[in-house]
């Protein structure tokens, strides 16, 4: 089976825009997030928060069981090495955006008192 380039934009055309409302609140808030924590000081190598980096872990391996049901697939439907990369790599995004959100909002709460 091969993949053209034509054949992938278009399956995205048709599978990406049920998602587009959640996708763009998702950056509004990440974009946000950023936005406040950046104009009060926050700077990402200068702040530590250790439950930030909890919370963005849970987050991100929930995502290998919200994901197939957000998808209306199941768990068992994740046979191949193509699927499992795509589904790790999606729980990635989620706890790398997660973290990025909650990050400078616990410096916002936090202050720079606990770097």
């Amino acid at each position: 089976m091969t993949f053209s380039l034509a054949g992938i934009l278009a399956v995205l055309s048709h599978a990406l825009p049920p998602f587009l409302p959640l996708i763009l609140a998702i950056l509004a808030v990440l974009a946000l997030a950023q936005l406040a924590g950046r104009l009060r000081g926050y700077r990402l190598i200068d702040y530590r928060c250790r439950a930030a980096d909890g919370i963005a872990l849970l987050v991100g391996l929930s995502t290998l069981w919200w994901l197939p049901v957000l998808t209306h697939s199941r768990l068992a439907f994740v046979a191949t090495a193509t699927d499992w990369a795509a589904l790790i790599a999606a729980a990635l995004g989620v706890a790398l955006i997660t973290w990025l959100v909650l990050h400078p909002l616990s410096y916002l709460v936090r202050g720079s008192r606990l770097s």
